[in-house]
């Protein structure tokens, strides 16, 4: 299994987020893919030389959980990236966060203060899949926090590489802002329909 970069998934365009930026940031994105394999490759050959049990073998499976689990999450943040996507309020995922926060508005603040955590990282949007429950958590590293069985909704990348060519160190607040101004709407409703039925969402 080689996993390639998906071209497809690429934003441009969009509000208050350059191409620059994206071009910057997609180059990591490509590196992670690239790593993913490379490391899935040598990992391969490492236990069929019967050297799984080696310190070097747990250190590349390390690697490969950070590499590979930053690779998944950019193609979710950058799939759920659109210009000019209107959310229907009648949606099931609006229906859902009503629900579960009283309003749209209370979960888009929540969201966004959870992307303001003083952290790198990642602001994520889930849905429990035991209890359907929507609710937003703060992943610090790609492959630490994420919580086993429940799907990712809405995934905005918060480490500064995502904002630095427009924002600069600083400008996380306004990042923000631009990000949840270029959510893909449709990209949310078919997640979490696929959440819904129990199935696992594609990042594309």
């Amino acid at each position: 299994m080689i996993y390639t970069v998906k071209e497809n998934i690429k934003p441009e365009g969009l509000n208050g987020i350059s191409n620059d930026q994206i071009n910057d940031h997609w180059n990591l994105y490509v590196a992670y893919v690239n790593q993913s394999n490379a490391l899935k490759q040598e990992l391969e050959a490492l236990r069929l030389e019967g050297k799984a049990s080696t310190f070097a073998y747990a250190d590349r499976r390390r690697r490969f959980g950070f590499e590979f689990a930053g690779m998944a999450l950019h193609e979710y943040y950058f799939a759920n990236l659109k210009a000019d996507v209107e959310l229907n309020e009648e949606s099931d995922f609006s229906v859902a966060v009503k629900e579960a926060f009283g309003s749209l508005q209370a979960w888009k603040e929540d969201f966004i203060n959870t992307g303001k955590s003083r952290s790198i990282g990642w602001a994520i949007c889930y849905m429990d899949s035991e209890t359907g429950d929507i609710n937003n958590h703060f992943v610090q590293l790609h492959e630490e926090g994420n919580i086993p069985s429940f799907h990712p909704i809405v995934v905005m990348d918060v480490w500064e590489h995502a904002y630095m060519v427009d924002h600069k160190a600083g400008g996380r607040p306004d990042y923000i802002n631009a990000v949840m101004s270029n959510i893909n709407w449709e990209t949310v409703e078919r997640r979490y329909k696929d959440a819904k039925s129990k199935l696992a969402s594609q990042r594309d």
